[in-house]
């Protein structure tokens, strides 16, 4: 089985204080997320509602489930109940969805708006723009099962380290000025998710509160 403890505990300890690290583990067998629970770690990401629900059922009831990767609005009910967070809310019809299935549910769902700072096409996420409208229109503000948590972006997949740094900086700034605006007396309002297994040590330094990394704890993914 490969290292996963020491992989993990590599990562933990490369973070400073106030980094959380969300362990990606989709694609890896439930036995590698047991190794990571079994060092302490409680937070893992995936982003297949089915493969999800299979780990849920034999996996412990105290591990914060991140949904992060592109929801579609139908998948939203059958995650509802137990999600803790959808990390990459890109729409407002995706955020009443949330809103809907999670009052079903009775319950408080945690969301992270994503931004689309990259310049590549494949990737998801609000303009800027459109995250400032999304906001400035405030139906959000009428819904009670959604808590909006901050802001979730993905820098470009390159190897230019000057651009990942722009775009995490631009996140950054954009935080800040949306909590300003908005959740300025909000205390939930407080997550910059940004960086994964290649460029989090640039995210950290740009802000970032919660690290998503999954191919350096858990090796190559298993399809």
């Amino acid at each position: 089985m490969y290292d996963v403890k020491g992989q993990l505990n590599k990562v933990r300890q490369s973070l400073p204080n106030g980094v959380r690290l969300v362990a990606i583990s989709k694609f890896h067998p439930a036995e590698y997320i047991t190794a990571a629970y079994e060092e302490g770690q409680r937070v893992f990401g995936e982003s297949h509602e089915q493969e999800l629900a299979q780990k849920v059922k034999v996996l412990p009831p105290d591990i914060e489930w991140h949904f992060i990767g592109h929801l579609q609005t139908n998948k939203v009910k059958y995650i509802a109940p137990y999600i803790s967070m959808i990390e990459a809310v890109d729409s407002l019809k995706l955020l009443r969805e949330i809103e809907k299935q999670a009052a079903k549910a009775d319950r408080v769902v945690r969301v992270l708006l994503e931004l689309h700072i990259a310049e590549e096409a494949t990737k998801y996420g609000l303009t800027l723009d459109a995250c400032r409208q999304l906001l400035a229109d405030g139906e959000w503000r009428q819904m009670s099962h959604v808590q909006i948590c901050g802001l979730m972006m993905m820098a470009s997949n390159v190897d230019d380290e000057a651009q990942i740094a722009s775009e995490f900086q631009t996140a950054a700034n954009f935080f800040d000025e949306v909590k300003q605006q908005y959740f300025a007396a909000d205390p939930h309002f407080c997550e910059r998710s940004w960086g994964m297994s290649h460029d989090y040590h640039l995210a950290v330094q740009h802000g970032s509160t919660m690290v998503r990394v999954g191919t350096t704890i858990f090796g190559p993914r298993v399809y």
